[in-house]
Parts: structure tokens; C-alpha cells; sequence
């Protein structure tokens, strides 16, 4: 079995590699497909789950260094319980034995027994707010977020990611033994990049 997890900043553009990879890779894909689990095994709207994960609710927990979601309990809230349904589910799709790729939720962590491939994906703050705003085209007008609306969530997202990252593995982000491949997706053309990370990837495997 052979997993792909991937970690980004928001609007950097990883989770259109982590899906694309998939697809070249014909490997099985999981990123909104895991809220949706949850939300369907815990009777929730699938947008309620997204949001209170998103915001992170082992901040408002005791948590030492690699403490373990397991030794938590359940009694710690709604968005702990959800986080820990979150790592079984994580998990389960380890056990399935299945090659996959995951995108981001900490999978790297959450799975290193299974010694996973792990990608890490940046860009600079123009290419992650232009990315952001092409999608929100896609909206219906009364919908769309301003930019400066755009930039306080990239600034907001990625505190949060920070923190995580660094209550579940004791390191900041800019320590790079975190990950196999670092990769700055500012001037890439995703569809070429997709091509050399399977490449990049396939030839760890095979280490």
C-alpha cells in the first residue's frame, strides 16, 4: 500500500495537485469525501462538520507534546468529538490497504506507522489570493467575498494550520524534516506539476 498525504496553505493550490494525482495516479482520492463520512455517521450537515473542524477545537483542550487524540475522551465538546471521529476515519482508510492520497487534516501525522509520502505545498500570497478569487467567480455575485475578505481567512486558515501543526508534532512548519517534498506552486502550471510529483513520487516508492 502507498499513501500520499498532502499539507498546504490555503489557496496554494493543493488540493487541485492532490486530485489531479489522483487521477494520473488512479489512486483513491480523499479530502471533502471524509466529511462527508462524518457528517453522515454522526447525523450532521456536512458544512456544520467542515466548520467546526476548521476551527480547531484541540486549541480549547489541555494537549501536551504528541499527546494522542485516543487518550482524550469524548467529553471535551462537539468539535473534539468530531476530530476524533475524523483521525478513526483517517485511519480506517489506512486499513483498507488501498494506494491513496489524502489531502491535508494532519494525515501525515495521523498515519506515520504507515509511513506515508508526505507533500507539502506553499505559494506567495498573490498567487494564493488570485487562486481564491477565480473561485469565488464561481459563486453568484451576492455571494462572493471581497478581497480583503479573501486575505483575512488566508491570514486566519493559516494560523490555525500553524498551531495545529506544531500541538501535534512539537515542530513549526518551517522545520522541512516534516515532509519528503516541499513544493513552492507559485509559477507552476498544476497540470505540468501533477506530471513531476507522480514521477518525484513513484521513484520514493520504489527507494
Amino acid at each position: 500500500m502507498r499513501i500520499i498525504t498532502i499539507s498546504r496553505q490555503f489557496g496554494s493550490g493543493g488540493r487541485e495537485l492532490g486530485k489531479r494525482l489522483s487521477d494520473l495516479l488512479e489512486w483513491d482520492y480523499y479530502d471533502k469525501e471524509i466529511i462527508d463520512t462524518i457528517a453522515h455517521e454522526q447525523g450532521m450537515d456536512p458544512d456544520g462538520v467542515k466548520r467546526l473542524l476548521s476551527n480547531h477545537g484541540w486549541h480549547n483542550v489541555q494537549l501536551t507534546y504528541r499527546n494522542s487524540f485516543a487518550h482524550l475522551g469524548f467529553d471535551h465538546g462537539t468539535r473534539t468529538q468530531l476530530l476524533l471521529h475524523e483521525s478513526e476515519i483517517i485511519r480506517r482508510i489506512a486499513e483498507t490497504g488501498n494506494d491513496c492520497i489524502i489531502v491535508g487534516r494532519d494525515a501525515d501525522v495521523i498515519l506515520q506507522e504507515y509511513h506515508p509520502f508526505r507533500i507539502s505545498v506553499c505559494a506567495d500570497i498573490d498567487a494564493r489570493l488570485n487562486r481564491c478569487l477565480k473561485y469565488e467567480l464561481k459563486k453568484p455575485e451576492a455571494e462572493r467575498l471581497t478581497e480583503k475578505e479573501i486575505l483575512r481567512n488566508i491570514r486566519r486558515i493559516d494560523r490555525n494550520r500553524l498551531r495545529t501543526r506544531e500541538i501535534l508534532t512539537g515542530k513549526v512548519r518551517g522545520d522541512g524534516s516534516m515532509f519528503d517534498l516541499t513544493i513552492n506552486a507559485t509559477h507552476w502550471d498544476v497540470k505540468k506539476l501533477t506530471a513531476a510529483v507522480a514521477e518525484f513520487a513513484t521513484r520514493w516508492f520504489e527507494v
